[in-house]
């Protein structure tokens, strides 16, 4: 059934809209004039998330306007309704009541309408792939057929949370690396490009032998104030070029590759892929969703082809019988002690929470690193703007010394 975007008027006056589900625009309109309300304008709306193809990424992704938070607030709203024994239709009825986004009002609207046509939930949340992953729609059809709805849509919005709350410190503590960054470059650009020439014309217009650090400072505050727009925009075309090419497997391969084996680097990102692969894994055993079912899942949201590769070959060691940590060993980027760690969870029977755990550890272990990178980051970064600042100094010095020396 169509959704319809409405503008009406009701008994005192006031202007109201919303959305609303009809068969058709008349029936849109004769459904507001009996709840009284005077139709001024009805429109259909469509979804602008239907089939857009899924790729790697978050459990709850930030597209075109839906963010994570909404998503996990949603998530976290349906699953205290139905625990509370509310029927699912209903449930959806007061969440899009209280939306304040409008697309995202619309999407749940349209799910809600899926939903009273006979389809299952996972059904129409798929429909919608750009806001709900394979991992989402997955768990949520697990708790369906496993009577555990509100339980499974708990633990959804407990793992959208904390990811978030992740993504949160991790910004914090990158924040002002990068804001010291952009201020330093944006300080010397302007100082090299604008300022500096005023002065060094002065040198140029004596036509004397300057030395070479003040010959040096010259040119290259002549090239950038002439060709910053040539920089800006090769710098452009490099991005775009490199994302480009960076879709071709034998690049996208290198590029992983690269990511996981950089000194400082490609520990943490191997610290923060296993950590996805844990919490992700985790949740979908947790959930009901079959080993080899989960494995496949995460295989796609890693984001890395070389990891991708470890835990599809993963699922063909399982299903001829091997455990998946002798299947993990023999690869190098998973470490030895979460190897042993998902050894103990399958002899155990605990292997979701074994999983969740060497999630909590690679986590702390990726904050601690990241705060260790930043605390050295600053330092070198100070140093850096002050060796630049003080060849600038030195290149205008040096020749009003050699002047005062001539003239003595």
């Amino acid at each position: 059934m169509p959704v319809y975007e409405y503008r009406g008027l009701n008994s005192s006056g006031k202007t109201l809209k919303g959305i609303l589900d009809a068969e058709s625009d008349v029936a849109a309109r004769e459904k507001l004039r009996s709840s009284g309300i005077f139709p001024v304008e009805v429109k259909e709306t469509l979804s602008k998330a239907r089939d857009v193809p899924t790729g790697p990424g978050s459990l709850l992704r930030i597209v075109r306007g839906v963010k994570s938070g909404e998503v996990s607030a949603m998530t976290r709203q349906l699953s205290t309704l139905l625990g509370a024994g509310v029927p699912l239709v209903r449930s959806l009825e007061s969440i899009i009541a209280q939306m304040s986004n409008p697309q995202f009002k619309r999407v749940v609207a349209q799910i809600k309408e899926s939903v009273n046509q006979g389809n299952s939930l996972a059904f129409s949340l798929s429909q919608h792939p750009r806001i709900f992953s394979n991992v989402y729609v997955n768990m949520v059809q697990s708790g369906e057929a496993s009577g555990s709805l509100d339980v499974v849509l708990d633990r959804l919005a407990e793992h959208g949370e904390h990811q978030q709350a992740l993504r949160g410190r991790f910004r914090a503590a990158l924040a002002y690396p990068i804001f010291m960054f952009f201020v330093g470059a944006v300080v010397l650009f302007v100082l090299i490009t604008f300022i500096v020439p005023n002065i060094t014309r002065i040198f140029s217009e004596m036509r004397q032998a300057l030395p070479l650090p003040t010959v040096v400072l010259i040119k290259v505050g002549d090239f950038l104030s002439s060709y910053w727009w040539v920089i800006a925009l090769c710098i452009v075309v490099a991005i775009l070029a490199f994302r480009n090419i960076k879709r071709r497997p034998r690049v996208q391969h290198f590029w992983d590759k690269l990511r996981l084996s950089l000194p400082l680097l490609g520990p943490l990102n191997q610290r923060i892929t296993l950590a996805r692969f844990g919490r992700t894994l985790g949740s979908l055993l947790q959930s009901g969703v079959p080993l080899v079912t989960g494995l496949q899942i995460v295989g796609k949201i890693v984001d890395n082809s070389l990891i991708e590769e470890v835990i599809d070959r993963s699922v063909g060691d399982i299903q001829e019988g091997q455990s998946l940590a002798g299947s993990l060993s023999q690869s190098p980027w998973f470490s030895s002690i979460a190897v042993q760690m998902i050894s103990v969870g399958e002899q155990s029977g605990e292997l979701e929470a074994m999983l969740h755990k060497i999630a909590d550890t690679q986590e702390r272990e990726v904050e601690s690193r990241i705060m260790a990178l930043t605390s050295m980051l600053e330092p070198v970064m100070i140093l850096v703007m002050a060796v630049v600042v003080a060849f600038i100094v030195f290149s205008i010095l040096l020749p009003i010394l050699e002047m005062s020396q001539i003239i003595r």
